[in-house]
């Protein structure tokens, strides 16, 4: 199987018809059987790769090439999904624009060749698949708290956090789901999974869902400074429900999807094992 072949299947099994900026080939290749598919894929993991004879690296994160310089394009998407909560779309739009502007920056210190010219030394097909693998944990996390919570408007952060717990990788990662605001016994109101759009959108972003009616977001993770300004706005809970664990249901997702087009994927860098 090609490289772009094995990109097509990941972007297929989140149902998008176009390869988002963060994602792509960035070193192609064929004949590919065997695969490792971590979170961090660099330089150290494609010489595992390499001596352990796999015939690619899938890395979750960006870590080069296109993917990497044009990662504040794909927080875009993250409008669709504020709209989708009711948040007016030139609303959304402003509150995303400061934190666009900072991962914007940030890309220009970035030195967006080391991974993809040790995969190109080494010979080694190398695929990123970011956004894809996020938005099925988005879709995956709001099913489960839909259908857990439809009868249960007076769900506790308690609940949420053990409902959570049921989603094998959050049940096996060493760090587990915590309420970062409010307490155990705070009622979640409408609970909503924003884990898509390349980063966290900022204190303006969480403002505008709980100004839309969002009781309870839960995210993959969210800086100190956003959690304080969410504390001192007083208008809604943050369950952080984990890093790894959260992009590892997503990636597991997508690793599915290639076993059953007959390539053999070998979990490494913070994948955690939903069985």
């Amino acid at each position: 199987m090609r490289a772009a072949e094995i990109l097509d299947i990941a972007i297929r099994a989140a149902g998008l018809v176009q390869v988002p900026v963060d994602s792509g080939v960035l070193v192609d290749g064929d004949n590919i059987k065997k695969v490792m598919f971590g979170i961090d894929m660099e330089g150290p993991e494609l010489i595992i790769a390499k001596q352990l004879g796999y015939d690619c690296v899938i890395t979750h994160h960006p870590k080069g090439g296109d993917p990497l310089v044009s990662f504040a394009a794909v927080m875009n998407s993250q409008i669709d999904r504020m709209v989708q909560a009711g948040i007016p779309i030139n609303k959304a739009q402003k509150a995303l624009a400061e934190r666009k502007e900072e991962v914007d920056r940030l890309r220009q210190v970035e030195n967006y060749d080391r991974a993809v010219s040790a995969a190109k030394l080494l010979q080694m097909p190398y695929i990123v698949l970011h956004t894809p693998t996020d938005i099925l944990a988005e879709a995956i996390v709001q099913e489960h708290l839909d259908t857990r919570f439809a009868a249960s408007p007076k769900a506790t952060l308690a609940e949420v956090e053990d409902a959570l717990l049921e989603i094998p990788e959050y049940r096996n990662a060493l760090a587990k789901p915590k309420i970062r605001v409010g307490s155990k016994e705070s009622f979640a109101g409408r609970i909503f999974a924003t884990m898509a759009g390349g980063t966290s959108g900022g204190k303006e972003v969480f403002k505008a869902y709980f100004e839309a009616g969002v009781g309870t977001l839960v995210v993959m993770h969210a800086p100190d400074e956003v959690l304080k300004a969410v504390r001192e706005q007083n208008l809604g809970n943050v369950i952080v429900a984990g890093h790894m664990a959260s992009d590892s249901v997503g990636v597991n997702s997508v690793i599915k999807a290639l076993e059953a087009n007959g390539i053999e994927v070998t979990r490494a860098s913070g994948v955690v094992d939903p069985f």
